[in-house]
């Protein structure tokens, strides 16, 4: 990369920030291009009640390096959440969540115990340890293999929700080798029920962690320092003799950016518009991946009238769709972060949030915002009986905010990075993972991209 021009990073979300962060440790100078008003991406904070809680992504993997690493090279202590337990809400009730993989149930007695399931759905499960080896030739959904080894009731009630939770979408449509590759490499072996004792599991301490203050302090401590743009949409980008320019600003008094190479933290729709020109075979790629809509509506109510919540020792619930509820979970923040029942405290007030909407089902949030809280609160009242007028609400969207991992997104990525140009890389949810460890990840790899492009 020429010295004399700068590297800028399109998208200032907790990638791009993380590859601005290192490009800059090696002695580059850096330009961080973000079209919204604020750095951040899905990592956001807002005030609800007085007290600035996310309205975006609240924890990270603990089990992977790269978050808490990233989180501790900044400056910011971790936290990991409460022993409270989260439930399921399905065959009218709230139940246990028992062990599992990704809801590949991972317990028998535990299963039984739950009632998540029927008795066929039992059945179904204890003829597991009996079945040959699964071998997966290429790539297959998530669900097919579960259904292939569990049956049905266990994709339908177990692995749907809490795939819902991480990625918006559905458990058939989800490539098993993006979205679990554990869950491939242990079926290939045999029974995921004889395994299981060397399963780490989903909910065991400490598999999460968060940033006391909320996770949005994360790409705010990013942020500071770096050669930041925002409200800075770029338009296009072509090659130069130089390098690259991108276009930003309007296109009555466009602005042109001179690069000496380009990092791409966007979404996979911006990333393939601005790719048309400089790589047309990644930018095919890249438009045919699909994303969900989603929404977070987070609640404020007074402790007092939340006792109840609170003394049910839970820290919230999953929904599988199935069911036909209108939200997919709630997060009882109160319960499952000590530094949000602290902050809370000090107004009087405890905080929990609804999440809604998954892949395909975008209309459901067309819904005004009084109909989102409308419905999360009829859904809390039926879910646990708790009523009460809430003292602050807001109201989060994010529209096309979860790429979707599709059957064969690993090859598809492959040949994205294989038609790039020298000089050119993108870092993002995109690609390797979704959670913030594997984001993360992905800028790194994009950086040493560009560092052995020089």
């Amino acid at each position: 990369m020429q010295q004399r021009l700068p590297v800028v990073v399109v998208g200032a979300g907790v990638a791009g920030l993380a590859a601005a962060r290192q490009l800059v440790d090696a002695g580059h100078e850096v330009v961080v291009l973000e079209a919204a008003s604020q750095p951040g991406g899905k990592l956001r904070r807002e005030p609800v009640a007085g007290v600035p809680v996310d309205v975006g992504a609240e924890a990270m993997l603990n089990r992977r390096p790269e978050g808490v690493a990233l989180a501790e090279a900044v400056g910011l202590p971790v936290e990991h959440p409460t022993v409270a337990s989260s439930r399921i809400w399905t065959r009218g009730g709230l139940r246990p969540l028992p062990r599992s993989l990704m809801g590949v149930p991972l317990d028998l007695d535990a299963l039984a115990a739950s009632g998540v399931l029927s008795e066929a759905g039992l059945a179904r499960v204890r003829t597991e340890p009996s079945l040959p080896p699964t071998p997966v030739q290429g790539d297959i959904s998530v669900g097919d293999l579960v259904a292939a080894r569990f049956g049905d009731e266990v994709v339908d009630r177990l692995v749907e929700p809490l795939l819902g939770g991480v990625y918006a979408g559905h458990a058939r449509r989800l490539s098993a080798r993006a979205s679990v590759p554990q869950l491939v490499a242990l079926a290939e072996r045999g029974s995921l029920l004889e395994q299981a004792a060397a399963i780490p599991t989903t909910y065991d301490l400490p598999v999460f962690a968060g940033i006391p203050g909320g996770m949005g302090r994360l790409p705010e401590a990013l942020a500071a320092g770096l050669d930041l743009r925002t409200d800075a949409t770029v338009r296009e980008l072509v090659r130069t003799p130089d390098g690259f320019a991108l276009t930003i600003g309007p296109t009555i008094a466009p602005e042109r950016v001179q690069a000496s190479a380009v990092l791409l933290a966007t979404p996979a729709a911006p990333t393939a518009r601005l790719l048309g020109e400089v790589a047309p075979v990644a930018a095919a790629e890249l438009a045919g991946i699909e994303y969900a809509s989603m929404a977070v509506v987070t609640f404020a109510f007074r402790a007092e009238d939340a006792a109840g919540l609170e003394a049910s020792g839970s820290s919230g619930f999953l929904v599988p769709p199935v069911d036909g509820r209108r939200i997919k979970a709630s997060t009882f923040s109160f319960a499952k972060w000590g530094w949000v029942r602290a902050a809370g405290a000090e107004q009087g007030v405890v905080h929990l949030r609804t999440s809604l909407g998954r892949h395909g089902e975008e209309t459901a949030l067309q819904a005004t915002d009084d109909e989102l809280v409308a419905w999360s609160l009829s859904d809390l009242e039926e879910a646990t009986g708790f009523r009460a007028a809430p003292v602050d609400v807001h109201v989060q969207r994010w529209g096309g905010g979860l790429p979707q991992y599709a059957v064969g997104h690993l090859d598809r990525v492959a040949r994205v990075r294989a038609a790039l140009p020298a000089g050119v890389a993108v870092a993002g949810a995109a690609y390797d993972g979704v959670g913030i460890p594997a984001v993360i990840a992905s800028a790194r790899l994009a950086v040493q991209r560009l560092l052995a492009d020089r």
